[in-house]
């Protein structure tokens, strides 16, 4: 038989704060509201209720019937960088702010493109207005794709897409659990359709056999900025390379061709790659629609199965990352060539001012050659500007020119411009 000790228990008979002893259900401390002292000195082995909504137990701490522990706080992805994708809030455009073109044109990190367009789409980085929920978030860009006019209609082949890539060593490193069903990525963002509709988003691995996880949007309506938010597993078929090559992509489609869908499709898995996994068959809506628009904006995809509050980075250190895979140097006059004479041809190098991904591709067609350029010591004519060697991305890569041209002087001179090259300029691109 136990023996129940007790020290000091005073109960005065009538009074509202009474101790009682229940032997079935324990000490109830009656009219009790607020505790300003106390202390628990033995373990807790099954829970303590504080007013109707706080629960305290072993396992936690539970308000409002949400738990509250350690290990479920994001699966413990709490702190340091958590934004896998680099510029997701479309804050860095180095190329430009508007075009028609496709692929890397206006904001950096995001890819538009289309296929069997009648008239090219434009992409442009975009102003949040203010009084959106976006922009109370702290957003102040975004992209938009604007529509041409599709006057064939909706081909089975034409689509419309926006695709963001990552590094396969970026995924690897995260901290994702990939290959484990019960390990999480989310994705969130901001999207916005000036027709309503559902679109198609996938995620489409490169490394090993290629697994896609493919999901919709709900029906979105228009005008109005929706924040989509998706938990993401993982699954034991997929790989990621411990290298700087593309390991996976997200594309955005405001449109895609039956060629590329299948009613059939598995929704919210992972699926084995093929050309007609790439969504389920498509509203066409939008893509009909001439000057539909389409706006996206606070791309996060992080570890772990909670989305959090977006990652905002200051500018600097958006474009740092962004420049990674794209710089863009502006010429100004009178500066930054130095050439060693050999004849007529002069050399020039030039060093990257941020280490990239890989060596770059060069593109100097931003630059003039004619007259209005000057050597140290005289004047000459620049007649051909070429590339002659491209080192490695990293810290000491740089890029070797060759400059042919009238003016023939002595060696180790520094090469002047004039005002006549103000807004010209050498890009360097290790896009994935």
């Amino acid at each position: 038989m136990s023996t129940l000790k007790v020290n000091k228990i005073r109960d005065t008979s009538g009074s509202t704060d009474a101790i009682t002893l229940d032997p079935s259900g324990g000490a109830v401390l009656a009219g009790v509201t607020t505790m300003t002292t106390a202390r628990i000195t033995t373990g807790i082995t099954t829970s303590i209720q504080v007013g109707g909504g706080v629960t305290i137990s072993e396992s936690g701490i539970e308000a409002s019937g949400i738990g509250i522990t350690c290990a479920n706080i994001n699966g413990t992805q709490i702190s340091g960088r958590r934004n896998l994708v680099i510029n997701g809030a479309m804050s860095v455009a180095q190329r430009g702010t508007s075009s028609t073109s496709q692929g890397y044109h206006t904001v950096d990190r995001f890819k538009p493109y289309a296929g069997g367009a009648d008239e090219n789409p434009t992409q442009a980085q975009v102003d949040v207005s203010s009084g959106t929920s976006p922009y109370t978030e702290g957003f102040r860009k975004a992209l938009k794709i604007t529509n041409g006019n599709q006057t064939s209609g909706a081909g089975g082949a034409d689509y419309m897409q926006i695709e963001h890539k990552f590094e396969a060593h970026d995924l690897a490193n995260s901290g994702w659990n990939y290959t484990s069903s019960s390990s999480f990525i989310t994705l969130s963002f901001w999207v916005k359709s000036s027709v309503s509709q559902d679109f198609q988003i996938v995620l489409r691995t490169t490394d090993g056999p290629s697994q896609s996880f493919q999901f919709e949007t709900p029906t979105l309506s228009a005008n109005t900025w929706t924040k989509i938010v998706k938990t993401i597993p993982g699954n034991s078929n997929i790989t990621f390379d411990n290298n700087a090559s593309q390991g996976m992509a997200i594309y955005w489609f405001p449109f895609i061709g039956t060629n590329y869908t299948s009613p059939s499709n598995t929704l919210n898995a992972w699926v084995q790659s093929t050309s007609g996994t790439y969504g389920v068959t498509d509203p066409t809506t939008w893509w009909t629609t001439n000057d539909a628009t389409f706006e996206l904006t606070g791309v996060q995809l992080e570890v772990g199965s909670q989305a959090t509050a977006f990652e905002h980075r200051t500018f600097g250190d958006e474009l740092a990352l962004c420049q990674r895979y794209f710089q863009k140097y502006a010429c100004t006059d009178q500066e930054w060539i130095y050439v060693e004479s050999n004849g007529a041809e002069y050399k020039w190098w030039q060093s990257h001012f941020n280490p990239m991904r890989t060596t770059p591709t060069v593109d100097i067609s931003g630059l003039s050659t004619g007259s209005g350029t000057s050597f140290a010591g005289g004047s000459g004519n620049i007649s051909s500007i070429a590339v002659t060697s491209t080192s490695g991305g990293d810290a000491n890569g740089r890029v070797s020119y060759r400059v042919t041209g009238s003016a023939t002087w002595g060696t180790a001179r520094t090469l002047h411009h004039t005002d006549s090259w103000d807004g010209e300029f050498v890009t360097y691109s290790a896009e994935l």
